[in-house]
């Protein structure tokens, strides 16, 4: 039974993303970043702005935190979207569950800047962390959100097909997995899924990021490349959500892959609802999970 908290927020979501539709992509960028000012970073985690590789970037780091691991977030935004400001408080709200250091880092955006940027500055970073800090590539966990989330696969698809050390593991919410758009999900949830009206914006993104590339390659959309030899993979996704067969048809792709995966559908959510944090029980629960994952999989 969702929340009542849930149902009044899943409301004006539905009025408010209407309204948003006849948007540019610069006034979206910065509604993004305005709309997130209203979620609160967590209490007692510092914020130190660094350049990660080559991106700007920032270390959230909480209150005694566990020694010698990190996690690297890729924001969620369709690839076209999203910054520091906009994933600050989410990735804080991790960082102070888990009690592991969060690198937040704002990497290269489309159209101005299409793949493989993203994905060459997400693997940048993480090399920059093993070298700046001394932290091996088996205490660093890769971690987004919807594109973030897509993101983090390629990532370290790219990493194992260039024989580089491979992280602890690889934490997905909600992850945009097929830019093709041909899940099922897609279709029979469009009318629960009060973050989309419709799918224009995320089907011009995808071409926008994909560039010259086909949809369905690899590093585009990880749904259709190779898991094998990849760390264990941790999915959240909402079960009303229109990416949902992105995650159910990845968990399966793992499982016959060999991978070690994991997937938690939570009822009645809609896609990336962790970033509401205290606003609801739903996100504050999801949150909760997430730290206790993360510092399971770093216990190992």
């Amino acid at each position: 039974m969702p929340s009542t908290r849930s149902k009044i927020i899943r409301f004006f979501m539905r009025r408010t993303l209407k309204k948003s539709e006849s948007l540019g992509l610069n006034d979206i960028r910065q509604s993004m970043d305005i709309n997130s000012r209203r979620f609160k970073n967590a209490v007692g985690v510092q914020i130190k702005p660094t350049v990660a590789g080559a991106s700007p970037a920032e270390w959230l780091i909480p209150e005694g935190e566990h020694a010698n691991a990190a996690v690297l977030y890729l924001h969620g935004g369709a690839y076209v979207s999203g910054s520091l400001e906009s994933h600050r408080s989410l990735a804080s709200n991790i960082a102070k569950s888990s009690n592991v250091r969060v690198l937040l880092v704002e990497y290269r955006l489309a159209p101005e800047h299409p793949y493989p940027a993203a994905i060459d500055d997400a693997t940048k970073a993480f090399e920059w962390i093993q070298a700046k800090y001394s932290i091996p590539a088996d205490r660093i966990i890769i971690m987004g959100d919807s594109a973030g989330g897509g993101l983090t696969l390629a990532t370290a698809m790219r990493l194992r097909d260039t024989s580089k050390p491979l992280p602890c593991s690889l934490i997905c919410l909600s992850p945009w997995t097929d830019l093709s758009l041909s899940g099922e999900s897609i279709i029979t949830k469009i009318n629960k899924d009060p973050f989309f009206s419709n799918t224009d914006f995320v089907a011009q993104a995808a071409l926008d990021y994909a560039g010259s590339m086909s949809l369905e390659s690899a590093e585009i959309s990880p749904l259709f490349g190779s898991l094998k030899g990849l760390p264990p993979i941790f999915i959240q996704v909402g079960s009303d959500e229109i990416l949902l067969s992105d995650s159910l048809s990845l968990a399966n792709l793992a499982r016959d892959s060999g991978v070690d995966i994991q997937i938690k559908v939570w009822q009645d959510m809609w896609h990336v609802w962790q970033c509401f944090g205290n606003w609801m029980p739903e996100s504050r629960d999801a949150i909760s999970e997430l730290g206790y994952v993360i510092q399971k999989h770093l216990s190992k």
